[in-house]
C-alpha cells in the first residue's frame, strides 16, 4: 500500500472578515507535499485573500492554518509568494533584483551565486542578467519574478495569477517549470483564471463567495458533469445558436464560437438526435457534429450558473447608423511595416477584415500584435505600408473617423482617480453620445458588467478583472464600426469571460469589424479567422478549424505515474512543442506511426508506467505552440 504524502498545508475552518464583509467563509482544504493545487474561481471569490493569509500577511478573524506545521508567520521563511502585481524594481537588473531578493531574504552569497545561475538557467535568462526588469515582455518579467521568489529555496510555493498577460508559449514553459519543482519536493498553490491551466494541477478547489464548492483532480470533476461536449459545425453559426438555445430538453449549455456551437448534453446520442432534429425543424442545415469530452471550463461555467453567479444577458441598444453590406472591407491593410531604429516590430503585413468579421491576431510576446493595432488605429505612424479603414485612406486621425473606432488597450483605458460613472461619462463625451443615448448607454454597461450599485467605486481600488469589464463596456457603448480589442479579457474570470465574447459576438453579428488579439487561445476559437504572428510576421492564416486541421500527426494523452520522469525522457528525442505535462497526464504530438510506440517504450526503460493511452483532438493552443515553434530562427 502507498503512503499518503504528508501534509504541508492545512487550512481549516478559514474566515475573512473586512468589516461587514466576509470575504472567506470557513473553507477547508489540504495540500500534500510535491503537489499543485489549484484555487479557481470568479473574481471576488476569495483567492487572493486566501492567499494573503496563508502568506502571513493578514491574519485570519478565525480558523485554523498552518504551513509545514506552522502559523503562517512563523513558516514565511520557507514560503515563497508570487502576487498579482510583480514585485519587480523595473530600473534594476535582472542580478540586481535577484540579489536584492536574496539579502531580504538573508540567502548566503555562496548559495546564491550557485542558485541564481541554476534559476535563471532553468526559466531561460541565463547570460542577460544586465538585462533592465522594464525592458522585459511579460512573459520574461514572470519567469524572473519566479525566479527571486525561489531563491530562498522555499518548500511551499504560493503564486495568485501568475501567467495574466503572458503569452501561451510562456505559459506553457511556466507549467513545465512548475511540474519540475513539484518533482523536486516542493508543494504548490495556484490560483489562475485560465481553466486549461488549472487542468495542469494535480488537484482543484472551486471557490465562490468565500466558499470551496467543489475539490478534486480535473479528471473527477470533469466525470462530476456526466455532460458530453458536441461540437456543431453548419453555414450559419448564429442561427445554430439561437435555435439550440430554445431547446430546454437535453441540451444543458450552448455556446458559440467562430466557425461552430457547442452544445452541452447528457447523453451523446439521445444529445445528438435532440439537434439535428431541432435545427432540421427550424430549417437550419448542418455540416457536422463531433463528440468531445467536456472541458474544465464547461464544468466551471455550469457550476457557477447552478449557484446563480451568471450575470443576465442585456443586448447594446441599437444604433441607427446605417450598416455597411456584407462582403465589404472595414480594415485593409498592405505591407504594413513599422521598425523603431533597426528592428522590424511589423515586417510587411498584409490584412483584411471585413464588416462583421472577428479577426484574431495571435503572437508571442513581442511579435508584434499590439504595433498593428495602434498603427490601424492611427495611433502610430507606419515606417511603410498603405491602411484604408472604412474605405477612407487619408486623414486616419480624423475625429469624424475616431468616432466609428473603439479601442480597449492592453494597458487599462481608465483613469484611476476617477469612478466607475466618471469614466463612463467621460468616454461618452469623448465619442460624442449625444446627452438622450449617454444615460441609456452607460446604464447598460453597468447592468451588463454587473457593476450596478458600485458605479460610485474609484476603479483604482477594482479588481482587474472589474477594471476590464468598465473598460470593454467604454469601448462599445458607441456602437462602433470597426472595435480593436487588445487582449480584452486578460485576468477575466470564465463566466466574465463568456459574457465578453457574447457582447463581441452581437457587435459582430450587427455588422461590427472586430480585431482582437488575446493570449487565452480558448477564447480564440470566437474568432472567424486567425493570424499567427512571428517576430513582426504573418506565419499562418485560416479559420481555428483549418488551422487545426493543417497540423501534423497525432495527438495522444497519456495517464502516467511519474510526470517529471516521463518529460526527462522524452526531452531527449522529442522538440518541446510535442511534448506537455497535464497533472498526472502527459499530452504527445505522434508524427508517424511508429512515434508512440517508440515514446511508450522510453517511458517504460525509464521506470514510467503508462495506465492510458487515448487519442485526442488538437486544441488551438497546441496548433499555436506547434506551427510558431517549427519556424526557423530569426
Amino acid at each position: 500500500m502507498i503512503e499518503p504524502s504528508p501534509v504541508d498545508v492545512r487550512v481549516r475552518g478559514l474566515t475573512k472578515h473586512y468589516g461587514e464583509i466576509e470575504a472567506v467563509r470557513g473553507i477547508d482544504f489540504e495540500v500534500h507535499h510535491g503537489e499543485i493545487f489549484g484555487l479557481i474561481g470568479p473574481d471576488g471569490a476569495g483567492k487572493t485573500t486566501t492567499f494573503n493569509v496563508l502568506a502571513g500577511i493578514l491574519d485570519a478573524t478565525a480558523g485554523d492554518v498552518t504551513l509545514l506545521g506552522q502559523r503562517p508567520r512563523d513558516a514565511r521563511t520557507n514560503v515563497g509568494y508570487l502576487t498579482q502585481q510583480f514585485s519587480l524594481f523595473d530600473d534594476l537588473s535582472i542580478d540586481e533584483n535577484l540579489k536584492y531578493i536574496a539579502g531580504l531574504r538573508d540567502v548566503p552569497a555562496g548559495a546564491f551565486a550557485e542558485r541564481s545561475q541554476r534559476y535563471l538557467a532553468l526559466m531561460d535568462l541565463a547570460g542577460i542578467g544586465d538585462r533592465i526588469a522594464g525592458q522585459l515582455s511579460g512573459g520574461m518579467k514572470q519567469k524572473l519574478a519566479l525566479c527571486c521568489a525561489l531563491i530562498s529555496e522555499p518548500r511551499v510555493l504560493l503564486l495568485d495569477e501568475p501567467t495574466v498577460g503572458v503569452d501561451p508559449l510562456s505559459r506553457r514553459e511556466f507549467w513545465s517549470v512548475l511540474a519540475r519543482l513539484a518533482s523536486n519536493d516542493v508543494t504548490i498553490v495556484v490560483a489562475t483564471p485560465y481553466l486549461d491551466e488549472a487542468e495542469r494541477c494535480h488537484r482543484v478547489a472551486l471557490l465562490y463567495d468565500g466558499t470551496i464548492r467543489d475539490l478534486g483532480t480535473p479528471v473527477e470533476l470533469e466525470a462530476q458533469l456526466e455532460c458530453r461536449r458536441l461540437e456543431i459545425r453548419a453555414p450559419d453559426i448564429a442561427a445554430t445558436e439561437r435555435t439550440l438555445e430554445n431547446v430546454h430538453e437535453g441540451i444543458v449549455d450552448v455556446q458559440s464560437y467562430g466557425d461552430r456551437v457547442d452544445a452541452l448534453v447528457h447523453d451523446a446520442q439521445d444529445g445528438e438526435r435532440v439537434v439535428r432534429a431541432a435545427l432540421a425543424a427550424g430549417a437550419v442545415s448542418v455540416t457536422s457534429i463531433d463528440t468531445e469530452a467536456p472541458t474544465l471550463e464547461n464544468v466551471f461555467v455550469a457550476r457557477l450558473r447552478e449557484l446563480g453567479s451568471s450575470t443576465p444577458y442585456t443586448p447594446l441598444p441599437m444604433t441607427t447608423r446605417p450598416r455597411a453590406k456584407d462582403g465589404a472591407l472595414a480594415i485593409d491593410a498592405h505591407g504594413l511595416t513599422k521598425q523603431f531604429g533597426t528592428f522590424h516590430a511589423v515586417d510587411n503585413l498584409t490584412l483584411k477584415v471585413g464588416y462583421g468579421e472577428i479577426y484574431g491576431l495571435l503572437g508571442a510576446n513581442g511579435a508584434g500584435k499590439t504595433t498593428t493595432i495602434r498603427m490601424l488605429c492611427g495611433l502610430l505612424a507606419p515606417t511603410a505600408g498603405t491602411i484604408a479603414l472604412a474605405g477612407q485612406t487619408s486623414n486616419l486621425r480624423a475625429a469624424s473617423l475616431r468616432r466609428r473606432i473603439g479601442y480597449m488597450s492592453q494597458k487599462f483605458t481608465l483613469y484611476d482617480d476617477l469612478s466607475i460613472i466618471e469614466n463612463l461619462r467621460f468616454y461618452a463625451g469623448i465619442y460624442g453620445l449625444e446627452s438622450s443615448e449617454r444615460d441609456t448607454r452607460i446604464a447598460w454597461v453597468l447592468e451588463t458588467t454587473g457593476l450596478r450599485g458600485r458605479e460610485g467605486l474609484r476603479t483604482a481600488k477594482l479588481p482587474g478583472g472589474w477594471k476590464q469589464r468598465v473598460a470593454f463596456g467604454a469601448a462599445v457603448m458607441h456602437d462602433p464600426e470597426m472595435l480593436f480589442l487588445d487582449e480584452p479579457t486578460s485576468g477575466v474570470d470564465p463566466l466574465a469571460r463568456r459574457q465578453f465574447w457574447r457582447l463581441i459576438d452581437e457587435r459582430a453579428r450587427a455588422g461590427t469589424a472586430i480585431l482582437v488579439t488575446t493570449h487565452y487561445l480558448e477564447e480564440a476559437e470566437h474568432c472567424n479567422r486567425l493570424c499567427f504572428m512571428s517576430t513582426g510576421r504573418m506565419v499562418t492564416e485560416g479559420s481555428p478549424t483549418e488551422i487545426k486541421a493543417a497540423q501534423p500527426g497525432r495527438l495522444f494523452e497519456l495517464t502516467i505515474d511519474a510526470p517529471e520522469l516521463a518529460a526527462a525522457a522524452l526531452d531527449k528525442f522529442l522538440p518541446a512543442w510535442r511534448v506537455a505535462l497535464f497533472g498526472t497526464r502527459l499530452h504527445l504530438i505522434a508524427i508517424d506511426e511508429g512515434d508512440l510506440d517508440r515514446a511508450t517504450g522510453a517511458l517504460r526503460a525509464a521506470g514510467v508506467t503508462v495506465s492510458q493511452t487515448r487519442p485526442l483532438p488538437f486544441s488551438l493552443e497546441d496548433a499555436f505552440i506547434g506551427t510558431i515553434e517549427r519556424q526557423p530562427a530569426a
